[in-house]
């Protein structure tokens, strides 16, 4: 990963964001990938905040963009090392946030991180 990849990475992930489309947003990932956020335990009720696989996170994204139509991130900033990114972004809903991405070889998003502004 370096910084041209990274924001490449960040820009296309915003974009796919910002268009609501599912697809789209679910191509930046692999198919066994892990998310945690504090937003799974609100939408899903899974108390450990995490979801495995396209199809778990997939389903939980359908219903988040569902109940807001409006969601809208603009970035903020792109960090990177090695072999993940943090992009800090601002969204309409939550305010600040920050989605760290852990990256395999393939260039898809294996884990993913959020976090949100207390």
């Amino acid at each position: 990963m370096n910084a041209e990849q990274a924001n490449a990475l960040a820009q296309s992930w915003i974009a796919a964001w910002n268009a609501h489309d599912l697809p789209r947003i679910l191509s930046h990932y692999s198919d066994d990938f892990e998310m945690t956020s504090p937003y799974i335990v609100q939408i899903t009720g899974e108390p450990s905040g995490i979801l495995r696989g396209k199809a778990a996170v997939g389903a939980y994204w359908t219903k988040a963009l569902k109940k807001f139509p409006e969601l809208h991130f603009e970035s903020q900033q792109v960090l990177y090392s090695p072999n993940s990114v943090t992009l800090i972004y601002r969204s309409n809903r939550s305010g600040l946030a920050a989605e760290v991405f852990f990256v395999g070889d393939d260039g898809k998003i294996f884990k993913a991180v959020a976090h949100y502004a207390a």
